[in-house]
């Protein structure tokens, strides 16, 4: 990095269901959009560098929320020298609406790549699936299905030139107040769509369309296609990136609740929607409790 600019990394979270996704798009309003937008009204960014000089860390699709993401911008020292961390993230957040919580920003060396992470955490809500129901002690043992190294392209979308190969650490039951209500995955890398073709397989399971031998031999012959489906966005979770310098924080804010889904033997409709309504807003009131935690702000100036 050259004397006159400094690299910076920041950590987000936003609100899936505002944005067309969190990578920049013409016309649309994405994430990294927004983020330049304000970076802009700031007069922070080189205008003949935008496009490459703001880049998160984890694509995410339409709906998909997320509690922490990370990505790098850079901007020029004498301008990080009139800072403090606390004025710049105050400033770049009031340029931002409420679906976006701009949360920390620390200076890094210029090698700093957001997108090469430790591992990346996703929690997804299965019970907000109709027709979900928890399976009892053998949904561990279908979790572990999906742990290990191998070839997920039948649980993801390819993209040209993209390594199939990749890293799952563990699968394990998401439990909220002595409830299973969904699972979580944390792995070095995720192809896209890779998780919510997971949740599918795994929802699938449950009701019997899909058997474990049809799990296994996905993954034992990656060659031989097969399509599970993909569940809804809404229910899923980027829960945090970890890094060497920046892992994930660990969790303050463990009393929230999730309301069951109504086990009336005539559950209506109508009944139904106004569940699922309200469990959206669930997550959501989960994620800005989150951010109240993660996004307290710095008082130490830095050097």
């Amino acid at each position: 990095m050259t004397d006159g600019l400094v690299r910076l990394a920041f950590r987000i979270g936003y609100l899936g269901d505002s944005f067309h996704g969190s990578q920049i798009q013409p016309d649309v309003k994405t994430v990294q959009g927004e983020l330049i937008k304000a970076f802009n009204q700031l007069k922070w960014l080189e205008q003949s560098q935008e496009g490459h000089n703001l880049v998160l860390s984890s694509r995410t699709d339409a709906g998909v929320n997320v509690r922490l993401n990370g990505g790098v911008v850079t901007i020029k020292r004498s301008l990080w020298n009139a800072l403090t961390p606390r004025k710049m993230i105050r400033a770049v957040d009031d340029h931002l609406s409420d679906e976006i919580a701009f949360l920390d920003v620390h200076e890094v060396d210029e090698e700093w790549n957001p997108r090469i992470a430790k591992y990346r955490v996703y929690r997804y809500r299965l019970e907000g699936i109709e027709s979900w129901r928890d399976p009892g002690e053998v949904f561990s043992e279908w979790l572990e299905l999906f742990v290990g190294n191998y070839d997920a392209r039948n649980f993801a979308r390819m993209e040209e030139g993209k390594n199939p190969m990749r890293k799952i650490f563990s699968c394990t039951p998401w439990v909220v107040q002595g409830r299973t209500v969904g699972f979580e995955i944390i792995g070095e890398a995720f192809l896209w769509n890779q998780v919510r073709r997971t949740a599918m397989a795994l929802f699938k399971l449950s009701t019997g369309e899909l058997k474990v031998e049809d799990i296994k031999n996905a993954i034992a012959n990656p060659e031989v296609s097969v399509d599970f489906g993909v569940a809804p966005p809404d229910w899923l979770v980027l829960w945090g990136v970890s890094w060497e310098k920046f892992p994930i924080p660990v969790e303050e804010n463990t009393e929230f609740t999730f309301t069951e889904v109504p086990e009336d033997l005539a559950l209506e409709r109508t009944m139904r929607s106004r569940w699922e309504n309200g469990a959206r807003l669930e997550m959501k009131s989960m994620l800005y409790h989150e951010w109240a935690y993660l996004g307290r702000l710095p008082i130490v100036k830095h050097n």
